[in-house]
């Protein structure tokens, strides 16, 4: 007799994995037009993913902070407004509530500076943003896939000493 898995259709494996909680995902970047195109490609790939933006670092952190149901996953231009990604990485990261949410770069520096401080302050990944939105939107698709429903990361619980 067959698996379960071989009498299901490959395509829909991905529903049956992922997203066992309504997935969402924090998109950092000061590019008012970058943050549009980015709401476009995801809605393309059809995915059912909650898409919350940030400008820069600190409204990203308040956000954060105020949140009950933190993001499954982060999506940080390296530059924003003058600044690193870095100046956002460092408090985040600071934080246990935040610790195992995956960040990664998004950014459009293909330089080896940036990529190397990148992972020097905890970065997860990081990726080139695609020049066309073809490849855009199978970029966040692939990005999303991955991080939402093969990596796995634990959740964060509290505790009282």
């Amino acid at each position: 007799t067959p698996s379960t898995f071989e009498t299901i259709p490959a395509w829909s494996l991905l529903k049956c994995f992922s997203m066992r909680r309504h997935a969402s995902v924090l998109l950092i970047d000061d590019s008012p037009g970058e943050r549009e195109l980015f709401r476009q490609a995801l809605l393309r790939t059809g995915l059912d993913i909650v898409l919350h933006s940030q400008q820069d670092s600190e409204s990203a952190l308040h956000f954060l902070r105020q949140r009950v149901e933190l993001p499954a996953l982060i999506l940080l231009d390296w530059h924003l407004s003058h600044q690193r990604g870095d100046v956002f990485l460092k408090p985040m990261r600071s934080e246990p509530r935040f610790a195992a949410i995956p960040v990664v770069a998004f950014t459009t520096s293909d330089d080896e500076t940036d990529l190397s401080a990148a992972y020097a302050n905890a970065v997860n990944g990081y990726v080139v943003k695609p020049e066309t939105f073809e490849d855009l939107v199978l970029c966040v698709g692939d990005i999303c896939r991955y991080w939402l429903t093969r990596n796995r990361t634990p959740y964060w619980v509290e505790t009282t000493c």
